[in-house]
């Protein structure tokens, strides 16, 4: 296969190097911020599956798929979905950011727990002007207490009853339009200029979490609303935990970095990770970074529409498999990247969610021996019509600091 194509090299060892975007990156959101999500075909689009959850309306309440549907960012909100059109409820707090963001057929503010004021609004309704027309609403389970559920049916009229829909709209996120892959395109980019601040600050003695405050305050400055997750730096043995959190722990020498990160930008994640060795490395060291770094590469390479997604995991397992690493590779290959970090499909064994065009998923295998040390390299990747693209490719050869 054609490794440089995948987005990446096996060849090579290097120093130190600056790969920051510099103001490129820093203007990056402009572009952006003037495109128009289309919140409203969204919601058409909603509307017509409704009939194959067997609901007549659905209650929105998980603040990702709100966004997704209607545009508001706020923190409190459920959005009504119905024949009818949608109604979104938030309280005074949101006022000017509702009228702002909100692309709903009716706004309503309340002093109530938004859920709670929709099913008191819809069972207040005439039933010619419900929402509602035949008394099904469809919530969403994995979001919805048992405590949530038992004051929402207390608070609907009897002749309406809940039913747990189908993830409707997690299933409509999975493939992502031209401006939501403009916008992912956009936060990878920035994200992946933080990592020549990591460089410029690893070295033995630093503290972890010095590293990471070093790529966060850079994400500040370049307009990131947040970062996607807890930034993962994890040196020498704690490079062995997939999820090791910066710790107050200095870096040592004779060791990898792990570097996981990512930043929030209008509304959506990006996710990366790499790992440098600290020092003047091992060949065993090489051959293990080389091994995940072939891995990696294949498994972007079997990326392509139609495939399931369980194929692109077998690729990236089968490569350590042969290079006697197999066991050491510990987590799911990939996840899908959007609104939130962690969304559908999950790239892993057994799972039979078919690619297509505008998925957008991470390939990030790893290798981790415990007390020893651990090798992860990550990537977001659009799945195009002919296979996929990965976003805002950078080097991947071996890179030793210190």
């Amino acid at each position: 296969m054609d490794y440089a194509a995948a987005g990446g090299s096996l060849g090579g060892s290097i120093r130190v190097v600056d790969l920051c975007l510099g103001k490129h990156a820093a203007n990056c959101g402009l572009l952006i911020h003037s495109l128009a999500m289309d919140y409203l075909g969204r919601q058409a689009r909603l509307r017509e599956d409704l009939s194959r959850a067997r609901c007549d309306a659905l209650l929105v309440t998980h603040l990702p798929n709100i966004h997704y549907l209607c545009g508001f960012t706020g923190s409190s909100g459920a959005l009504l979905l119905g024949a009818g059109g949608s109604v979104f409820f938030t309280d005074s707090r949101y006022t000017q950011q509702a009228k702002a963001q909100v692309k709903a057929r009716k706004i309503v503010i309340t002093k109530k727990a938004p859920a709670i004021a929709a099913a008191e609004w819809i069972s207040s309704q005439p039933r010619r002007n419900r929402t509602t027309k035949a008394g099904v609403l469809g919530i969403e389970p994995p979001y919805v207490s048992v405590l949530s559920r038992k004051n929402l049916a207390a608070a609907l009229s009897k002749n309406v009853r809940l039913r747990e829909a189908p993830p409707l709209v997690e299933q409509a996120r999975m493939v992502k339009d031209a401006d939501e892959i403009a916008a992912i395109g956009s936060a990878v980019e920035l994200g992946a200029s933080l990592f020549g601040c990591a460089l410029a600050t690893i070295r033995s003695g630093v503290p972890e979490v010095e590293v990471a405050a070093e790529m966060e305050y850079a994400a500040r400055k370049k307009n990131a609303e947040g970062m996607s997750f807890e930034t993962i730096v994890a040196s020498g043995p704690r490079a062995a935990l997939p999820h090791g959190r910066a710790s107050p722990a200095a870096i040592q020498a004779g060791g990898f970095v792990v570097c996981d990160f990512g930043v929030i930008l209008h509304g959506y994640c990006s996710d990366r990770t790499r790992t440098v060795y600290v020092g003047a490395a091992t060949a065993e060291a090489r051959r293990i970074y080389d091994a995940v770094l072939a891995s990696q590469l294949e498994a972007i390479a079997a990326v392509r529409p139609g495939i399931k997604v369980e194929q692109v995991d077998r690729a990236a397992r089968k490569t350590l498999q042969k290079k006697g690493l197999g066991k050491y590779f510990t987590h799911s290959t990939g996840h899908g990247v959007g609104l939130e970090i962690h969304e559908a499909p999950r790239v892993a064994k057994g799972q039979q969610e078919i690619l297509q065009p505008g998925m957008v998923i991470t390939i990030e295998p790893g290798v981790y021996l415990s007390g020893q040390w651990g090798v992860r390299i990550e990537d977001m990747v659009v799945v195009t019509e002919q296979g996929c693209e990965v976003l805002s490719p950078t080097q991947k050869d071996f890179i030793e600091v210190g």
